[in-house]
């Protein structure tokens, strides 16, 4: 029985019946909706903020292909994740595939896995909100933020370890908690803001680009000398966990090779890059988990995470080569990079243009992070609310869904506060690689998925089927497990603690009230 348990499997029946439980989301969003959702949830952190950290101290100029490799990645999870979420059209995203192909035990672990990405992926943009905002005041007021009040309580540095001040992250604490407020008012007024804050930061990004390519300098990209670059460092920070394994030692030599103006850390730099940016794709996954609130989901939603990611591959290339171009890569602010290339321009060249420009960039970032940050913590909160569905998690705090604007107002209120509280005291360095791990974890599972359901399930309804996918999912495997590859040990560590906290939590409580269990025991399934 315990086995049966372990494996047991949801039918896409059971998927489908369960549609009809009164205890359901609203359907009100449509294809453009969908796609906005997408768009706010991938710009943000990634274009405004890792872009000039992964290119000032990982990867150089090469981001540029550390954002495509990171793009194929993502592309080919993103046609698994779309045929699924057309087949199976219910909130919970690769948490939910994964119990109807993978069973119980292994959905949990992915469900576990995926409140660690939503978690980190907020507090980590709830604190990169405070340095453009940072970045907000200097320009326009002229004034910086103390640093006890805008940076973490903990911090880390690989050589001293960890230590603490007596600082905190404020701005990223209240910045969390008005989007408490937003998001338990319900998705639909959460939607129209986003879709405003989108249509912001697009903008902004379309400026930035349209501006900044005329002060690029191909110069940047070709004649700055390999030993300017300062990142890199030791195996563990070049080779990430093959650093440890010691595989390192054959590649050496190869990448060396590799080392140049325009890729100064070499093929290593470019994979730890793409690693790392690999976080600013996160968005497009958050679709599937919305899927409940699709007026049309087999159409609307792969519409929405094909056409989200696209267009957001595409701006990153683009944003890459105007920070790059514009300056130095040993010279760019891993804080706020875009707003204060021109900022810097600006001062360069006595601009009053460029000054403005700053500034206009310094909003809508602002406003683009904003977008992101009220999308992940969306999609955590309908995460916890299948797994309460399932049993899972205590129903009482994780499925209860308000009277009047049906949304799971526990749990957001609940989440709210846990990520204000990490966003505050720890470091942000630590939260995205821990994101990027565990949403690369959930893209590999959701491909192996797919597979598993085209074998078992030949007969199911696919109004969208992923081409060529027993060769598209196996290599979306094996992208995502070679970026992993990259992020270094402690991340891995950090991985494997929190999945066994996770199995902890299910031995002792939801396998006892499991709803798949109880049928089960009771001899219905």
């Amino acid at each position: 029985m315990l086995w049966k348990q372990l494996t047991g499997r949801k039918s896409l029946e059971l998927l489908h019946q369960e549609m009809a439980d009164d205890n359901r989301l609203r359907r009100v969003l449509g294809p453009v909706g969908l796609t906005a959702l997408g768009i706010g949830a991938i710009i943000g952190a990634g274009i405004f903020v890792i872009t000039g950290r992964t290119a000032a101290q990982d990867a150089g100029p090469a981001i540029m292909i550390s954002y495509l490799i990171a793009g194929l990645g993502c592309t080919l999870a993103a046609l698994c994740y779309a045929e699924f979420a057309s087949t199976a059209p219910v909130a919970g995203s690769a948490y939910t595939y994964a119990y109807a192909t993978l069973g119980e035990l292994l959905a949990w672990i992915i469900g576990w896995d995926l409140i660690l990405e939503y978690a980190m992926s907020c507090s980590v943009v709830a604190a990169d909100w405070t340095k453009y905002f940072d970045e907000f005041l200097r320009i326009f007021f002229h004034v910086s933020l103390p640093p006890e009040l805008s940076n973490s309580t903990f911090l880390y540095h690989p050589e001293t370890g960890w230590t603490a001040a007596w600082q905190l992250n404020l701005p990223a604490v209240v910045i969390m908690l008005l989007c408490t407020v937003i998001l338990v008012i319900g998705i639909r007024e959460s939607a129209t803001t986003n879709a405003l804050l989108v249509a912001i930061k697009v903008g902004v990004v379309l400026f930035v680009i349209a501006l900044g390519v005329f002060y690029i300098n191909p110069a940047n990209w070709t004649s700055i000398p390999v030993e300017q670059a300062h990142g890199g460092g030791d195996s563990t920070n070049k080779w990430g966990l093959l650093g440890v394994l010691g595989v390192h030692h054959w590649l050496e030599a190869a990448n060396d090779s590799t080392r140049s103006s325009f890729m100064p850390y070499g093929f290593s730099g470019v994979m730890v890059g793409a690693a790392l940016v690999f976080f600013a794709y996160i968005g497009f996954d958050s679709i599937s988990t919305h899927s409940e609130e699709a007026k049309r989901p087999q159409r609307d939603v792969p519409i929405g995470i094909l056409l989200s990611l696209v267009i957001c591959a595409l701006l990153y290339v683009a944003v890459s080569a105007v920070i790059t171009g514009m300056q130095p890569y040993p010279e760019i602010d891993p804080d706020a990079a875009l707003a204060s290339a021109f900022r810097k321009q600006a001062e360069r060249d006595n601009s009053a243009l460029l000054r403005a420009s700053a500034g206009v960039i310094a909003v809508g970032a602002l406003a683009g992070i904003t977008s992101v940050l009220l999308i992940s913590f969306l999609s955590q909160a309908r995460i916890f609310l299948a797994m309460a569905r399932d049993g899972l998690l205590p129903r009482s705090i994780f499925g209860t869904v308000h009277p009047r604007f049906r949304t799971p107002h526990v749990s957001t209120i609940l989440t709210g506060l846990i990520v204000a509280i990490l966003a505050a005291v720890t470091p942000i360095s630590v939260l995205e690689e821990m994101v990027s791990i565990g949403t690369a974890t959930a893209f590999v599972v959701v491909c192996a998925a797919v597979l598993i359901l085209r074998v078992t399930r030949p007969d199911a309804q696919r109004p969208f089927r992923c081409p060529l996918v027993f060769l598209v999912a196996p290599l979306g495997i094996l992208v995502n497990l070679g970026m992993m590859m990259f992020l270094k040990p402690q991340t891995w560590l950090r991985l494997l603690i929190w999945l066994l906290v996770g199995l902890a939590v299910y031995f002792l409580y939801s396998m006892r009230h499991s709803v798949l269990g109880k049928r089960l025991r009771e001899g219905h399934a």
